[in-house]
């Protein structure tokens, strides 16, 4: 909750940062691991904190620039940059963590490369000037509170590979228009649409087994 921090340089002393450290550093656009750190790094000049073992992003700024070889967006890692407009997820990421982006409010763009499986709980959640999201057809499911409150979100398209759609995965888009629901879905959270109040149009795909 920091929200005046500009900048954060971790020295090599460091030993464990933990998750949601910088939480709430909404004018954090520097970011940068001393060289040689032995567990962490800000390898291309990324402005982010990346775990050097695992290749997973667990804190990111503004000005982040996502290096390619990052193969997992960490729970937290973009939380509350609610100066963040637009991110570039590279193809080698797998996993979006929980609450990722949680209160990115200012994020109108993001695309999800095909090799991500996973949308973590509460990871688009207050993302509120996002206006479409085109979910890759890797993804299987759609976490909990997933997209909650991006009450910008007019256009969502849901691929045949999702099987569980969780509960408030949708909560509150109350721009959401129309949603399809494929026939590989086998089930729908509690909620999962609620207050999508502008939604008008609602289509099955025939031979859904629910």
């Amino acid at each position: 909750g920091s929200s005046s921090l500009n900048e954060i340089a971790i020295p090599s002393s460091v030993t464990e940062i933990d998750t949601s450290a910088f939480c709430g550093c909404t004018s954090l656009g520097k970011i940068v691991v001393e060289e040689g750190h032995p567990k962490y790094d800000s390898r291309e000049g990324c402005n982010a904190i990346i775990e050097t073992a695992t290749n997973k992003l667990i804190r990111g700024c503004k000005n982040t620039i996502i290096p390619s070889s990052v193969t997992e967006i960490g729970n937290y890692a973009f939380n509350d940059c609610s100066s963040l407009t637009e991110i570039v997820i590279p193809s080698g990421v797998t996993e979006i963590g929980e609450n990722a982006f949680f209160g990115c409010s200012s994020l109108k763009e993001i695309t999800i490369p095909s090799s991500v499986t996973e949308i973590g709980n509460y990871a688009f959640t207050g993302c509120s000037s996002l206006t479409e999201m085109v979910i890759p057809s890797s993804v299987t499911e759609i976490g909990n509170y997933a997209f909650n409150n991006c009450s910008s979100l007019a256009e969502i398209i849901i691929p045949s590979s999702v099987t569980k759609i969780c509960c408030c995965a949708f909560n509150n888009c109350s721009s959401l228009a129309e949603i399809v629901i494929p026939s590989s879905v086998t089930k729908i959270g509690s909620c999962a649409f609620s207050g999508c109040r502008s939604l008008g149009k609602i289509v099955v795909e025939e031979g859904n087994p629910i």
